[in-house]
């Protein structure tokens, strides 16, 4: 589990086909510090586990079910990526419940940058955005980042300095592609109401949902 802080930013260097998927080498220093062969480290946000680590950097395998559902297949030396190791039971929890567990992609519609920071528009399936709401968590490229607003087919996140220095958010473009993973207590309330059929509980059932709607959860 992760906390989507990035704790630094590494680089592609190497690509390497083997079997079904391929070996992708990072250049890193922050995260090799205290990793084994058999941690995760998140990869723009996707959870992968390091089958070898060197000096200044680290090896995994990417398989191809997570080339195809994530931007980790379009991947190719030189290419800057927001990396995180796996919180300890130590850890400081700054940002939110992140797994690693890509669901889908969406498009950077706009990037516009002002005095003090950057305002971008991300568009995303219904499927995606179903679990979105404002002022909730959402993790884009592995980064926790918090919602401004929504929209029929996409989402606002407004970037201060601080965020943008640290990440690869600098390198965002109109048209690229990015890593999304929604709240996964957005995923538990809907199977939770979905599942619970009881009819001697739909009076509670109602209410509960009222009170989501108003909180704009739902």
């Amino acid at each position: 589990m992760f906390t989507g802080l990035i704790e630094e930013i590494g680089s592609v260097k190497s690509i390497t086909s083997s079997g079904d998927g391929y070996l992708l080498e990072i250049e890193a220093q922050v995260v090799l510090g205290e990793t084994r062969i058999g941690d995760s480290i998140s990869i723009n946000g996707a959870c992968q586990t390091v089958t070898e680590v060197k000096s200044r950097s680290f090896t995994v395998f990417v398989s191809k079910i997570t080339a195809s559902i994530t931007t980790l297949g379009e991947f190719k030396p030189g290419r800057k990526v927001n990396l995180e190791r796996a919180m300890t039971p130590s850890s400081r929890f700054g940002g939110h419940i992140v797994q690693g567990h890509v669901d889908g992609t969406g498009i950077i519609q706009s990037v516009k940058k002002d005095a003090s920071g950057q305002e971008i528009h991300i568009a995303a399936s219904h499927e995606l955005l179903r679990y979105v709401v404002a002022k909730g968590s959402v993790s884009v490229d592995g980064i926790s980042l918090t919602v401004v607003s929504l929209h029929d087919d996409s989402f606002v996140l407004y970037l201060i300095p601080e965020t943008l220095s640290k990440t690869i958010i600098g390198d965002w473009k109109p048209g690229g592609t990015v890593n999304i993973e929604v709240d996964i207590l957005a995923k538990y309330v809907e199977r939770m109401l979905g599942n619970n059929k009881d009819e001697h509980e739909s009076d509670r059932d109602d209410v509960l949902r009222r009170k989501l709607f108003e909180e704009g959860y739902i």
